[in-house]
């Protein structure tokens, strides 16, 4: 049976190979067009999550507030103000907390040779590395725990101020003036894309730490805590027990949602994925219409070939034809002139996304853009769509061949 299927399927385009030509680049381009669009959109949520991941990665940054509300006979209105020991304390108290840093900061002056800059820096703990991606490229490194007992002079630079000042010479190893103290420089930080910020992107930030910042300067007050829960499942529990805990230490109401401040990267990562996904439902729904419009192509296509067909399906069904084969052929070339032009489609698309992946991520439009994506998911959506578009195109023809009187069907010429 799917032998003369196909036979007939084969017959039908190279007697009308203008109108199967046609209707295979419709069916083509709809293709190109679904995959193309879902490719990129993936690629551009992906690109959007990655840079607000590499500005922190499922953190929360804590900030000091001021009392909204009045708390055991204390008026409303006093500031809270956090301390470098409040980290130990969180770290004992909290048990979903995985890892914890403070965080100074302060505009510093950087010099080598005639080069002089300015620029931000940070005061931090080893476990800051991870918690904002500031991974270091070969041969140097990030800081690590002996730096902050002995309370090093040593210096982790952003990729960008590095240049600025080293221009093409290697950084790691050469003393820099640190506001007129001498620091070595440990490390410099990969490049990466950074969609969220404060005072700057960190590929140009100055990091020491914490102990010998604090030692410099004398800050008696941190700016901000970075806390990362044990998993994101957390954060709620996690960010009910830092009011807990600290609002028993500086005697604010543990609902008083002024006392402290928050820039919460896990929140802003699941808005992330959903724009991702609403972006990507949004294209997916642009590309289906394009298909849709070729699939009434195809079904205006297969009702021609009906017609045409009339006479020799009324000889089929004289001779015994069922009416389940008639409708079988019909549906049968219509899904496969659908899968051929889908086929085609795909394979042409994975073309363009090759090439373009090919292209520089760092620089340029791809920095924000991202590469695209052709995943097994697109690649599964585009087939479903397909094969809809294909079975509904040759159906509602099907049943008309099928239901075609034999006696009339041998009349029409």
């Amino acid at each position: 049976m799917y032998f003369e299927l196909i036979k007939d399927f084969f017959a039908d385009l190279k007697a009308h190979r203008t109108r199967a030509t046609l209707t295979l680049v419709a069916i083509t381009w709809g293709t190109v067009s679904v995959v193309l669009l879902l490719s990129f959109g993936e690629g551009l949520g992906t690109q959007m999550l990655n840079g607000l991941l590499n500005a922190g990665d499922r953190i929360m940054i804590v900030y000091g507030g001021e009392t909204g509300l009045a708390f055991e006979g204390l008026p409303k209105g006093r500031r809270v103000r956090m301390v470098e020991e409040d980290v130990e304390v969180l770290r004992r108290s909290i048990n979903g907390i995985d890892l914890i840093s403070p965080q100074y900061r302060q505009t510093v002056n950087l010099t080598y040779g005639k080069m002089s800059t300015n620029t931000e820096c940070e005061g931090v703990d080893p476990v800051f590395e991870e918690m904002r991606r500031m991974y270091p490229v070969g041969g140097g490194r990030f800081l690590n725990g002996v730096d902050v007992e002995m309370q090093r002079r040593v210096l982790f630079l952003g990729v960008e101020i590095a240049k600025d000042i080293f221009g093409e010479e290697e950084p790691v190893g050469k003393a820099i003036m640190f506001d007129g103290i001498p620091f070595t420089v440990i490390g410099v930080m990969q490049k990466k894309i950074q969609t969220g910020m404060n005072n700057g992107p960190d590929t140009r930030r100055a990091i020491i730490p914490y102990s010998t910042f604090r030692t410099m300067y004398g800050h008696k007050y941190v700016n901000s805590i970075v806390v990362r829960p044990s998993s994101p499942e957390r954060q709620a529990e996690v960010k009910a027990e830092l009011y807990n805990v600290l609002g028993r230490k500086y005697r604010f109401d543990p609902t008083d949602e002024r006392a402290l401040r928050f820039w919460d990267f896990i929140e802003g990562e699941k808005i992330s994925r959903k724009i991702g996904l609403g972006v990507s439902i949004f294209l997916f729904s642009v590309g289906a219409l394009t298909l849709i419009i070729a699939g009434v192509g195809v079904a205006n296509v297969m009702y021609v070939v009906v017609k045409e067909r009339t006479k020799e399906i009324g000889i089929k069904k004289a001779i015994g034809a069922r009416k389940s084969y008639i409708l079988s052929q019909f549906i049968f070339e219509a899904l496969l002139l659908a899968f051929i032009g889908g086929t085609i489609g795909m394979l042409f698309s994975y073309g363009i996304v090759s090439v373009v992946r090919m292209f520089p991520a760092e620089d340029g439009p791809m920095q924000f853009l991202g590469r695209p994506i052709l995943s097994l998911t697109t690649m599964l959506a585009t087939t479903a769509v397909l094969g809809t578009i294909g079975l509904l195109a040759g159906f509602f023809p099907a049943r008309k061949a099928a239901s075609v009187d034999p006696v009339e069907s041998l009349r029409y010429e």
